[in-house]
């Protein structure tokens, strides 16, 4: 259920609340009872963790190929000039 944030025009309060997007709009102030209690915009709060759906979906295309280092690159070569 998403959380709306809430502020009161008159009094200068603001809170958060749980609702449902079908819940119909809160009007009236908890803290003063004025009709003037209005839904904030705000940004939503929500993170990406893991190899979930933005891993496999949404990059687009695949991971560019890694070139195979040369067979002397790691300073192990018998027959180094």
């Amino acid at each position: 259920m998403p959380i709306y944030e809430y502020r009161c025009s008159s009094c200068g309060s603001q809170k958060e609340h749980m609702q449902k997007m079908s819940d119909p709009l809160l009007t009236t102030c908890p803290e003063c009872g004025k009709e003037t209690y209005a839904k904030m915009l705000s940004a939503a709060g929500f993170q990406l963790k893991g190899s979930g759906w933005y891993q496999s979906d949404f990059k687009g295309g695949s991971k560019p190929k890694e070139e195979a280092a040369p067979p002397c690159a790691g300073g192990g070569c018998c027959c180094a000039n």
